[in-house]
């Protein structure tokens, strides 16, 4: 028998089987400033089951095993269709049944038909509001953040259904025939029609090779077919360069009709049954999000139905737009806290030069400003959820409006920079894929998907500059930012200059740095109000009055460490 030279030591034990809803703190702070009123039993469910040992497998596992494309059957036939590895089901299974899909939608009491888009409530309220009694949006968000942290891949399609629901609400006869189902908490896979499934999802597939972000560049055409129960059918010829989630039961596409440039309703297998013209050419080698399916497709004449105006398609997206932004940032948010949950368990178990690392100064400096920017995204991203719980408010749409672009561009772009950070803490443990510690290189590939996806920064500060030009924006941030008035100086003086800014906001070139200055300024004033002194008083130190590096771990000395850091632990 060969003896083994060595013996393992020094080496944590993985981050597994543990509460992760229970252990985030500053979660907990944001829901408890946007949604007092709301039911956490569920999240805190929900943080039991995504923290177990097997859930994490299947994460692992829907990795590893990517998905797979079956363009023929054995006999030369066209199937089209997206294999997956077990774990992924069991992964979207568990989502669905979370209902991080479409169920806030169809919560309390909200009409199978649905209100028309832009339709004004009745006077004493409507069941939209009942929604937003509740607080689903808000809760599905939280849910969100949390299952990000196990597996965000899967979350594409979740996010897509979630986005297309309220968007069918003008074709009123799919809406009454699909949405039940996009609600529903049961998830099915099967390949067949919507009518023999007991739970769908949908995808989207605006961008073309040619066109990117400028979707008014698309070239698919659609043909008028007729009319059935459904409305004006249309016959598309064309590309999708992305299409999301092409195992999907249905999607919202762009395509140019004789009305302009329109949104249909586009099912794989259609109402008598047969499979639609839609061909998948190929799935995407990306760099992350692997466990996601996202193809090159063709359509060959397949059939769709118009959804709402013809002509009026980029409206419709830009208001589908405004919610996977919003996905955008909660998914950038919890990989955020989950990257710093890892650094932080692994620093606590690890030791080096006499002592653990989370004891060693500089390690402690880093550890605490990854906390904090995890603290302040968790607060901007939640934030935006609480403006969905309540539809009627004109405040609460204004700065659903102003605050969506600006979130995505902030939180996405400093995820990166974030995932490397917190990678680094781990040394070469966390580079290497395999291993519970793995994770973290996993979370590095992902975090780009985020920024790009939805429309890049530039497109989110294009937006940023619409947005204004449509509201009142710098009400709507004066009087957001006020209930931190005199709380912090550098705080006061840069929210005392933004509402000129913004108002006087005319070019491009500074929007970027309009969209960064006002995402701080609002943070800041957040966790101010549901955040620990330390965590505010750390905040603006860094970030607004200047005391700060250009890479985390510049804290300044006066830092209360200690609090920032147990306020972060995991377990």
């Amino acid at each position: 028998m060969t003896e083994m030279t060595h013996e393992v030591f020094n080496q944590p034990q993985p981050l597994v089987d543990y509460n992760l809803f229970e252990g985030n703190r500053a979660l907990q702070g944001a829901l408890k400033l946007n949604a007092p009123a709301l039911d956490t039993a569920p999240l805190a469910a929900l943080g039991a089951k995504l923290g177990s040992a097997e859930m994490q497998t299947h994460a692992r596992l829907a990795n590893i095993h990517t998905p797979e494309l079956r363009s023929h059957d054995r006999f030369g036939r066209r199937i089209d269709q997206v294999e997956f590895h077990p774990s992924y089901h069991a992964l979207m299974a568990a989502a669905v049944g979370a209902g991080i899909h479409g169920t806030p939608w169809l919560a309390a009491g909200l009409s199978t038909a649905g209100p028309p888009q832009g339709a004004k409530a009745p006077p004493g309220g409507s069941a939209a509001n009942e929604v937003a009694s509740v607080g689903a949006h808000t809760l599905r968000a939280a849910s969100f953040m949390l299952f990000t942290e196990l597996e965000p891949s899967v979350l594409c399609p979740i996010s897509m259904t979630y986005a297309a629901l309220p968007a069918l609400r003008p074709n009123t006869a799919i809406y009454g025939d699909w949405s039940p189902k996009l609600g529903n908490r049961q998830y099915d896979p099967a390949f067949k029609s919507w009518r023999d499934k007991s739970g769908l999802t949908m995808g989207m597939g605006m961008t073309e090779k040619q066109g990117g972000s400028d979707v008014r560049a698309n070239t698919s055409e659609a043909t008028p077919d007729g009319k059935d129960e459904w409305g004006q059918r249309f016959r598309i010829m064309g590309h999708k360069w992305f299409l999301s989630a092409p195992m999907c039961d249905a999607f919202l596409v762009l395509a140019q009709s004789p009305g302009g440039l329109s949104c249909f309703f586009m099912p794989r297998v259609l109402p008598d049954g047969s499979v639609n013209a839609m061909f998948i050419q190929r799935l995407k080698d990306k760099l992350g999000n692997k466990a996601n399916a996202s193809s090159e497709v063709e359509f060959a004449g397949a059939t769709a139905w118009l959804v709402g105006e013809e002509g009026r398609g980029v409206p419709q997206i830009l208001e589908m737009g405004s919610m996977t932004r919003m996905d955008c940032a909660l998914g950038t948010s919890g990989l955020m806290r989950h990257a710093l949950s890892i650094a932080l368990d692994h620093t606590a178990q690890r030791e080096a030069f006499g002592k653990r690392l989370i004891d060693q100064p500089l390690m402690r400096n880093v550890l605490a400003d990854l906390a904090l920017e995890s603290e302040a995204s968790t607060a901007l991203a939640l934030r935006i959820a609480r403006a969905f719980d309540k539809p009627g408010d004109a405040h609460e749409t204004a700065i659903a409006r102003l605050l969506t672009p600006i979130a995505k561009f902030w939180i996405c772009k400093r995820g990166s920079h974030f995932g490397e950070e917190a990678m680094e803490c781990l040394g070469g443990n966390g580079y290497v894929e395999e291993g519970g510690e793995g994770i973290m290189a996993r979370i590095y590939r992902e975090m780009p998907v985020n920024s790009i996806w939805e429309g890049a920064g530039n497109i989110m500060a294009l937006d940023l500059l619409r947005a204004l030009r449509k509201a009142d924006g710098g009400a709507a941030l004066a009087y957001e930012l006020a209930p931190a008035k005199g709380a912090h100086p550098a705080l006061d003086k840069l929210a005392a200059a933004l509402p000129a800014r913004v108002e006087a906001m005319a070019t491009e070139v500074e929007a970027r740095r309009l969209a960064q200055d006002v995402a701080l300024a609002v943070q800041a004033a957040l966790l101010y109000q549901g955040a620990p002194d330390a965590v505010f008083g750390a905040f603006c130190d860094s970030r607004i009055a200047g005391n700060w590096g250009h890479a985390f771990g510049t804290l300044g000395s006066g830092t209360d460490f200690d609090a920032i850091i147990t306020r972060a632990m995991p377990r």
